[in-house]
């Protein structure tokens, strides 16, 4: 069995007291004081995460552009210098290969930021995918440390760090400065739909920023943050989760996520012609997102039930909403029964899925 791999931070979490698990091949932080509790403060104040094990990739070149747009689904000829893109690429049966952010620094210069456990087979399509482009991929994977701060106080906190003026910097945006005299690239963004800021930097500084941020945060509410609470702030944002909303065998429109697929776009990415005739014909099955009225959590590859008692589809994503109290989750289930009565067997006990449109809670974003 191979060791896990570790994030500049990880003598940091122990030290505060993080419970670590092997997260994609990660040893991550799954929880400090409780989950809970992270998860309210996110919500009410902010939150601190190590998402280090995120991957990074440069994309340069005099065909930099032509190349993305053929790579992901979304337009990116619409970004402009400090302008970031959130997209999928799909493979050429129109199934999600990766969900990503596209950052523009300049008009030949690009950065992508990719999902940690899908950095070795991302890299392998990116590389594939560029041939008879003149354009160069460069893995910078190890060279970044990311730490986010996530709610409605993140800005003022981190604004006691930094000269940059975040009140220029919108939703979906970044800029470069120092934030505690560490180079960022200051990124507007984040998955907890709270608003936020994703601070990229050289991982040999990781540390330094993350005591200064923790410290600068505590009177403001700040607390350390671990991937348990990640996930039950991104499912109530309705934000996918790779290997879970989004696959291989999972499309974007499938997904809900057609807003992202520009199938009109001057250079059509790969996938095109899958997701037109997606789009064309509707799809055998779709993501749905519900709630249940009821706190026992409803587990992924839970079976659906339709009215008549068959299985007509399977849970994806499952959680407690601390701020709801009640289960919510999102399932895959055929097209056809998705407008219909919904149910799930808890231990013996039927408990109906509630229809919902995410997000689920009301979000603060930037």
């Amino acid at each position: 069995m191979s060791a896990l791999q570790r994030t500049p931070l990880r003598d940091f979490h122990a030290a505060h007291g993080a419970r670590l698990v092997d997260f994609a091949g990660w040893e991550m932080p799954v929880q400090y004081r409780s989950i809970l509790e992270e998860h309210k403060a996110v919500r009410r104040a902010a939150g601190l995460f190590d998402v280090s094990h995120m991957g990074e990739v440069d994309v340069r070149g005099p065909q930099a552009l032509a190349f993305l747009e053929h790579l992901v689904t979304n337009e990116v000829a619409r970004l402009y210098p400090g302008r970031v893109l959130y997209s999928p690429m799909c493979n050429e049966a129109g199934g999600t290969v990766d969900d990503l952010l596209v950052y523009m620094r300049g008009p030949e210069d690009y950065f992508l930021c990719i999902n940690a456990g899908n950095i070795p087979a991302d890299l392998a399509w990116i590389h594939a995918q560029a041939s008879g482009f003149e354009v160069t991929i460069t893995d910078r994977s190890a060279d970044y440390a990311l730490l986010a701060v996530q709610g409605p106080r993140a800005a003022e906190i981190v604004q006691t760090l930094t000269g940059a003026k975040l009140g220029a910097v919108g939703y979906y945006h970044f800029c470069e400065g120092t934030v505690a005299g560490v180079h960022c690239l200051i990124s507007r963004t984040g998955y907890t739909g709270e608003d936020g800021f994703e601070l990229y930097h050289a991982a040999a500084d990781a540390v330094a920023l993350a005591e200064a941020l923790l410290a600068a945060g505590r009177p403001f509410g700040l607390e350390l943050a671990g991937l348990g609470a990640r996930d039950s702030l991104r499912l109530e944002a309705g934000y996918p989760l790779y290997g879970h909303e989004l696959s291989a065998t999972l499309s974007p429109l499938t997904a809900g996520l057609g807003w992202t697929v520009k199938l009109n776009k001057a250079l059509p990415c790969v996938g095109h012609d899958a997701l037109v005739k997606e789009k064309a014909n509707g799809a055998p099955n779709k993501v749905v997102f519900f709630r249940t009225g009821d706190r026992r959590i409803v587990r992924a590859d839970t079976p659906v039930l339709g009215p008549d008692g068959a299985v007509v589809g399977r849970v994806l994503s499952g959680t407690l909403s601390p701020i709801l109290n009640e289960a919510i989750g999102s399932a895959l289930v055929e097209t056809p029964a998705a407008a219909g009565a919904l149910a799930v067997d808890i231990r013996g006990t039927l408990i109906p899925l509630q229809p919902a449109k995410p997000p689920f809670v009301a979000l603060k974003q930037g």
